[in-house]
């Protein structure tokens, strides 16, 4: 386990400069100019030029370089940088930096991540194990249809159907903002249910799969309930898939829903990550980016550490 680890913590670095190398050479050739704005009042030519050399957007080669020793902290290290991992300032928000945008708008994009993810499990795990162990009848059909509904629908249509429910019509929920736990739940349920739809149906999958299975037949014979045998050991390997689905879906859940976060008024990085693109604001774009593969690699690498504790047949 630990040799697995430290592989692809080793691996990481050439995972990193790959995913930096492809968005790099996409943002670069997108239209649009980060330090000319084509609305309003235009800066003199004199000043664009100036922004250009000093953010080195004249020079595409001395960007990349310039902008990837700044993001690792090699240039830190080297004595160039006046603090590690400095992700530059962004270009289209005047007095912001992209460490800062990402300090405030992270956090928040985590705890919804989070708590939609968990929300997701509960869900998920309860409507596929019924199905699952009740295949073809009405409650497995009922459960299905709710999955595809689940997947089908999108974000901006459940998050709109919420907010008319709870907080226009019932008044239970706020509207929109952040602040408090009740802010929390309509945008995380609204996050979860996509997820939830697929664990749903990944779990129903490997609940019949296991359950026809010969030690599901041995537990029964030695007298163990119905339900022990169920949870107790069908349900350990019929989470596999699921526990696969959840790195890149956790990373991708805390890190944010535009859609979620524009239709509750929740002030995350996935807001700021598309007002980047529309904008071509450059070093906010590669921030995010580096971030979010970061996030990414390292979810895989706790589910494959995971996988070893749930079935040991991976250890040997």
């Amino acid at each position: 386990m630990a040799g697995l680890i430290l592989r692809r913590l080793l691996q990481l670095p050439l995972i990193i400069l790959v995913v930096y190398t492809a968005t790099f050479a996409l943002v670069w050739v997108i239209p649009g100019d980060p330090v000319d704005a084509p609305e309003g009042r235009r800066p003199p030519q004199a000043v664009i030029d100036a922004m250009r050399a000093q953010y080195d957007l004249d020079d595409p080669v001395t960007f990349y370089f310039s902008y990837l020793g700044k993001a690792t902290g090699i240039s830190w290290l080297l004595g160039d940088a006046p603090e590690p991992f400095d992700l530059g300032p962004s270009l289209k928000n005047p007095g912001w930096t992209v460490n800062g945008i990402l300090a405030a708008g992270l956090p928040v994009s985590i705890a919804l991540g989070l708590a939609a993810i968990i929300i997701a499990l509960v869900l998920g795990l309860s409507a596929g194990v019924l199905g699952g162990l009740r295949p073809n009848t009405w409650v497995d059909a009922g459960t299905q249809a709710l999955a595809v509904i689940g997947i089908s629908l999108p974000s901006f249509v459940i998050g709109s159907l919420l907010l008319a429910i709870f907080a226009v019509r019932l008044g239970l929920l706020p509207i929109g903002g952040w602040g408090n736990f009740s802010h929390l739940v309509l945008p995380a349920v609204a996050l979860s249910l996509p997820f939830a739809a697929y664990i749903a149906r990944l779990t129903r999958f490997g609940m019949i799969d296991e359950m026809r299975k010969d030690y599901v037949r041995t537990a029964r014979a030695k007298g163990l309930p119905e339900r022990q045998v169920a949870l107790g050991h069908a349900l350990r390997n019929a989470f596999l898939p699921v526990l696969s689905y959840l790195g890149p879906a956790t990373a991708i859940a805390m890190t944010g829903s535009f859609v979620v976060e524009k239709v509750f008024a929740v002030p995350g990085i996935g807001r700021h990550f598309v007002d980047a693109v529309l904008a071509k604001d450059i070093t906010l774009i590669m921030g995010v980016v580096l971030v979010y593969s970061t996030m990414l690699v390292l979810f895989n690498l706790a589910v494959d550490a995971l996988y070893s504790w749930i079935d040991p047949r991976i250890r040997i």
